[in-house]
C-alpha cells in the first residue's frame, strides 16, 4: 500500500505532500490543476524515464519521494541488491532526485540505488494505468498471475519439476562440453586431486597442532627451566608450597577438633594441597617430555610450509583444502566415467522431463478451465462500463523446451474486440486509454471478487488455505482518468467497481465525474493558484463538508447552487 507521496520543485508543484490510506483514494480538481502530474511523479518513483524538463523553473533539482508498505517479494529484491531494510523493516522509502542539468540520483531506504532497482521493485508495489499507456507493465508475468489468482491456481508442483529437470539438464550440458575442454579440465582436476592426496592431510586442524608443537620446540630450554622451577617451588624445595600447606593443614585440623567453624577451612586447605600436587606432577611430566630436537623442528617447519602452499591454492583452511580435493576427485571421476554417467543423466533427464510434462499439462488444463470462466465474467463486467466488447483469455501451451519455466509452459493472452465485426486483438492494441483502464478495472474486479469468494469458501477447508496464501498479493493500483467518454449509469458502475476492487487492495484514481468521486474513502483536491507571480499546485485531503462542495462543483461547474449541493449530498449518501 502507498502511504505517502511527496513532490518538491516538480513541474508546477512547489511542495506537495499526500498521505494515502486503504481503500479508494480519489483525486479531483479543475482541468489543468496538475492531477496527472502527481501520477507521473509516482511513475518516476517506480522507475519511469526522467527528464530535466520536470524540474520547476528556477530550481536546482526536483525531489520526489514516497513510502510503501513492504512486501516479502519487495524485501527479497532489496536483499538481492544489497539494500538493508535497517529501521524501515515494515516500509520501503523511495526517493528520486532529478537535477536541472540532467543528472539524477536514486535512494531506497536512504541508501544509494539505481533506477533499475526501482523498476525491479515496481511490479511488487504498484501498477499504473495512464492515458496513452501501452500495457507494457501488464506483461506475460502479470497476465499469468492474474489468471492464476482468479482460478486459485498454485504452481509449486510444476516449479519443483522444472527445477529438477533444469538441474539434470545443466549437469548433462556440462558433461557434453567440447572434448578438448573436457580433457584439459580432466588434467587439471587430476593434478589438483593428486597434489592434495599426496599431502596426506591427517586432520582438519593439523596446521594448528603443528604450530603448537613448533612453539614448544623453538623454546624447549626456556620451557624446561620454567617447568622444573615451578615443580621445585611447589613440591621439592625446602619451603615448597606442598610442605607449607601440609603443616598448615595439620594445625587447622587440630582447631577443627575443638571448633566446628574450622571444618570447612580444613577442607579448603586439603583441596588446595591436592591441587598443588596435581600441578606439580603436570609440570614435572611436561619437563620430562621437553627435548630440544632441531631435526623435528625443521621437519615441522617444512610441513607447515607445504600446508601453507596448499591453503594459498585451494582454500583458506585445511577443511576447505580437503573439500576442494574431494570436489576435484568427484569431477575427475565424472569425466573418467563420462559415458556411463551420460547414460544415467539422459535417463534421469527423460524421467524429469516426463514429470514436468505431467505437471505442466495439468496446469494448462486448470488454466484453460479458469480462462473460460474468467472471459465470461470479465465480458459482463466490461460491458457494464459503457462498452460493448468480445473478450477472450487464450491459453497456449508452448510445449517445446524453450517455452518451459517454473511457471509452466503456458502463454496467456488477453484478447478483445471493442467494435462489432472486428477481430480479437491483444489488449495493448486498444486505441483508447480510457477503454484500456476500464478493461483493466473490470478484469481486476472480476479476479478479486472470485478470489474473495474462493477464500471465503476455503475458510471452511483449512487444508486449502496455504495454497491461497501462496498466491500473489494484490498491489496498489492507479487509474488515471478512467472515466473518459462515459457518464450517467456507466459512471456510477465504474465507481461501484472501483469501490469493490478497493476492498481487497488500495486504489488511487483520478476522475472528473461526481458519480465516481462520491465513492471515495479518501478524497483529495488538487488546486492550482497564482502566488507571488508563480503558479503553484497543491494537494489536500478534504473533510466531509468540503467533499460535498467539490462533488457539487463537478456537477454544476464553478457556480455552486443549493440544488447541486443537495444532489452532491445525495450522491455521497447513496454511495455509502
Amino acid at each position: 500500500m502507498l502511504l505517502e507521496l511527496r513532490a518538491e520543485n516538480y513541474a508546477v508543484i512547489d511542495q506537495a505532500v499526500a498521505s494515502f490510506g486503504p481503500g479508494l483514494n480519489l483525486l479531483t480538481g479543475e482541468t489543468g490543476a496538475g492531477k496527472s502530474i502527481l501520477i507521473d511523479a509516482l511513475a518516476l518513483l517506480l522507475g519511469g524515464k526522467a527528464s530535466s524538463d520536470v524540474v520547476r523553473h528556477g530550481a536546482e533539482k526536483a525531489v520526489l519521494g514516497c513510502v510503501f508498505e513492504s512486501t516479502p517479494g519487495a524485501a527479497a529484491i532489496l536483499d538481492a541488491n544489497g539494500i538493508d531494510a535497517g529501521a524501515f523493516s515494515d516500509d520501503i522509502l523511495l526517493r528520486r532526485e532529478i537535477a536541472a542539468g540532467g543528472k539524477g540520483r536514486v535512494f531506497i531506504n536512504n541508501q544509494p540505488a539505481t533506477v533499475a532497482v526501482l523498476r525491479e521493485l515496481a511490479p511488487e508495489l504498484g501498477l499504473i494505468h495512464t492515458q496513452g499507456e501501452t500495457l507494457g507493465s501488464f506483461d506475460q508475468a502479470q497476465q499469468r498471475a492474474l489468471l492464476d489468482r482468479f482460478g486459485g491456481i498454485a504452481t509449486e508442483d510444476v516449479a519443483a519439476a522444472f527445477a529438477a529437470w533444469r538441474t539434470t539438464t545443466l549437469r548433462l550440458d556440462e558433461l557434453q562440453a567440447s572434448e578438448q575442454d573436457r580433457l584439459r579440465m580432466a588434467d587439471l582436476w587430476r593434478f589438483q586431486a593428486k597434489e592434495i592426496a599426496q599431502a596426506e592431510l591427517v586432520a582438519e586442524d593439523e596446521d594448528a597442532q603443528l604450530e603448537a608443537e613448533k612453539r614448544v620446540l623453538a623454546n624447549a630450554e626456556k620451557l624446561y627451566t620454567a617447568a622444573m622451577s615451578a615443580h621445585e617451588l611447589l613440591y621439592e624445595s625446602e619451603g615448597a608450597a606442598e610442605t607449607t600447606l601440609t603443616a598448615a593443614l595439620k594445625h587447622v585440623e587440630e582447631l577443627a577438633r575443638y571448633d566446628a567453624r574450622f571444618a570447612e577451612p580444613a577442607q579448603q586447605l586439603a583441596a588446595a594441597k591436592a591441587t598443588v600436587e596435581d600441578v606439580s606432577a603436570s609440570v614435572r611430566d611436561f619437563a620430562d617430555r621437553v627435548h630440544a630436537s632441531p631435526e623435528r623442528l625443521e621437519e615441522i617447519e617444512d610441513r607447515l610450509a607445504a600446508l601453507d602452499r596448499l591453503k594459498r591454492k585451494y582454500g583458506q583452511t585445511l577443511i576447505e583444502v580437503i573439500r576442494f580435493g574431494e570436489d576435484a576427485a568427484r569431477r575427475l571421476a565424472e569425466v573418467e566415467n563420462r559415458d556411463e554417467l551420460l547414460a544415467e543423466l539422459r535417463v534421469q533427464q527423460e524421467h524429469d522431463a516426463a514429470a514436468y510434462k505431467v505437471a505442466a499439462t495439468d496446469l494448462t488444463a486448470k488454466r484453460t478451465a479458469a480462462a473460460g470462466r474468467l472471459e465470461k465474467l470479465a465480458t459482463a463486467q466490461i460491458n457494464d462500463l459503457a462498452m460493448s466488447v468480445r473478450f477472450k483469455v487464450q491459453v497456449t501451451a508452448e510445449q517445446e523446451t524453450g517455452g518451459w519455466s517454473a511457471h509452466g509452459w503456458d502463454r496467456i493472452d488477453y484478447l478483445i474486440a471493442t467494435n462489432a465485426g472486428e477481430p480479437l486483438k491483444s489488449l495493448d492494441q486498444i486505441a483508447s486509454g480510457g477503454e484500456m483502464s476500464r478493461v483493466m478495472l473490470a478484469l481486476k474486479v472480476t479476479v478479486e471478487e472470485s478470489f474473495a469468494a474462493g477464500a471465503a469458501g476455503h475458510g471452511r477447508k483449512k487444508a486449502a488455505s496455504p495454497m491461497l496464501r501462496a498466491l500473489p498479493t494484490p498491489r496498489m493500483l492507479v487509474f488515471d482518468e478512467i472515466d473518459i467518454g462515459i457518464g450517467g449509469r456507466a459512471a456510477e458502475a465504474v465507481g461501484r467497481k472501483l469501490k469493490t476492487l478497493s476492498k481487497r487492495q488500495q486504489v488511487v484514481c483520478i476522475t472528473h465525474l461526481p458519480q465516481i468521486a462520491a465513492f471515495a474513502d479518501q478524497h483529495f483536491l488538487i488546486e492550482k493558484a497564482d502566488k507571488g507571480g508563480r503558479t503553484r499546485t497543491s494537494i489536500r485531503r478534504m473533510e466531509e463538508d468540503e467533499r460535498a462542495r467539490e462533488v457539487a462543483r463537478m456537477l454544476s461547474g464553478a457556480k455552486l447552487t443549493d440544488t447541486s449541493l443537495e444532489h452532491a449530498r445525495n450522491l455521497l449518501s447513496s454511495s455509502r
